[in-house]
């Protein structure tokens, strides 16, 4: 599988491996360091990260083109707010597709998809899919980046995000329309999203 460059301003940055075992060989070193307090290596291993998600889930996602960016975002918020569960004894990868494929299973719950449960959604080691408890501190970061947001943003989120709610569902219990949820959703996402890279 071919992908290009991580995205970003720093565009001398290598191309992203094209194999799941390149893949994790770039991405390994940087987590480990990322984990260790390293904040630049973080951000390029979410810039990577990210670049690989797109490509993951869009060959997954082909009915719902429009939610693919928000379900990068929302993968990498729980990346962030779960990384002190990740084991060094696994590899990164298999962690990271793990995670997007809880999240993505989750998509397609709240969708009202069932078939789609029973699709093959990856090739990651059926053992390393169990998604592991949330570190004590998860709610207490979530609810720092959360602050982060505009009231409509937070609510729109732990709506349909966190509570798992339709996006019709959110509409009538906040009365503001279908279309102004999915809005509020989708930027919220990404200034969570900054707001990790920025951590």
């Amino acid at each position: 599988m071919r992908t290009g460059p991580a995205p970003g301003p720093a565009c001398h940055r290598a191309p992203v491996p094209s194999t799941p075992d390149d893949f994790e060989t770039a991405l390994r070193p940087l987590w480990l360091r990322a984990q260790a307090g390293d904040e630049a290596a973080y951000r390029e291993a979410l810039q990577r990260i990210a670049t690989r998600l797109r490509a993951y889930l869009r060959r997954r996602m082909q009915s719902l083109p429009d939610e693919l960016e928000d379900l990068v975002q929302e993968t990498l918020l729980a990346l962030h707010l779960q990384r002190g569960t990740h084991d060094p004894a696994l590899p990164v990868s298999a962690w990271v597709l793990a995670i997007a494929r809880h999240k993505l299973v989750d998509l397609w719950r709240r969708r009202g998809r069932q078939e789609a449960l029973h699709d093959p959604l990856d090739d990651v080691d059926e053992a390393r899919l169990a998604q592991p408890e949330p570190e004590a501190g998860t709610a207490r970061d979530l609810a720092v980046l959360l602050a982060g947001l505009s009231p409509a943003q937070r609510d729109a989120i732990v709506l349909t995000k966190i509570e798992g709610l339709s996006v019709a569902e959110a509409s009538a219990r906040t009365g503001a329309s279908e279309s102004a949820i999915k809005v509020q959703v989708h930027r919220g996402l990404k200034k969570l999203a900054a707001l990790v890279k920025g951590a």
